[in-house]
C-alpha cells in the first residue's frame, strides 16, 4: 500500500514539471517513481527511500543534462512583441523622413522614420524595418543588398 503514496509523490512531481519546464522534478518524479515499484516488490520502507535518492540522483547527473542540452537544440527561441517585426518588410502608407511619418506593418499601421538623415519614402514604397524604437519603427528602403530576416528573428540593430 505503501507503493501508491510513491505513486502520488510522482504524479504531483510530475504536475510541478509541467509547470516549470526544467526537467528537474521530473527526474525527481523517476525516482519517486523507482521507489514506487520497489515497495510494490515488497522492499522495506528504508530499501524504497534509498532506491528512490539514488535513482532521482542519477537522472539528475546523467540523463537531464543531455535531456536539457537535446532540448536546447531542438526547440527555437521564439522571438515575439516588438522584436518579431525587426527584418519585416512594410509599405510606406505616409511619406516616411528622418523624423515622422507612417507604415503599415503586419495590418497596422505605425508610426515610422528613416535612420538615414535626407531620404524620403514616397507612399507606396516597400521598406524593412531595421529595429524598432518604442512605438515608432526605424525602416530602410527595400533593396536587392537589405538583407531579409525570417519572421521571427532578430535583424540588424537590434
Amino acid at each position: 500500500m505503501g507503493w501508491l503514496w510513491w505513486l502520488g509523490l510522482a504524479l504531483v512531481l510530475g504536475v510541478i514539471e509541467l509547470l516549470t519546464v526544467d526537467l528537474t522534478f521530473l527526474m525527481l518524479a523517476g525516482g519517486a517513481a523507482a521507489g514506487g515499484l520497489a515497495g510494490a516488490l515488497g522492499a522495506p520502507f528504508w530499501l524504497q527511500i534509498v532506491i528512490g535518492v539514488v535513482v532521482a540522483v542519477l537522472l539528475l547527473v546523467l540523463v537531464r543534462p543531455m535531456a536539457v542540452d537535446k532540448l536546447k537544440r531542438s526547440t527555437p527561441e521564439a522571438v515575439t512583441n516588438v522584436r518579431a517585426h525587426v527584418g519585416r518588410p512594410a509599405t510606406v502608407v505616409a511619406d516616411v523622413t528622418e523624423r515622422a511619418g507612417r507604415v503599415k506593418l503586419a495590418g497596422e499601421v505605425w508610426s515610422a522614420r528613416t535612420e538615414s538623415p535626407g531620404v524620403v519614402l514616397a507612399t507606396g514604397t516597400t521598406v524593412v524595418v531595421t529595429r524598432i524604437e518604442g512605438a515608432t519603427a526605424v525602416v530602410a528602403p527595400q533593396t536587392q543588398e537589405t538583407p531579409q530576416q525570417p519572421y521571427g528573428q532578430p535583424g540588424p540593430g537590434y
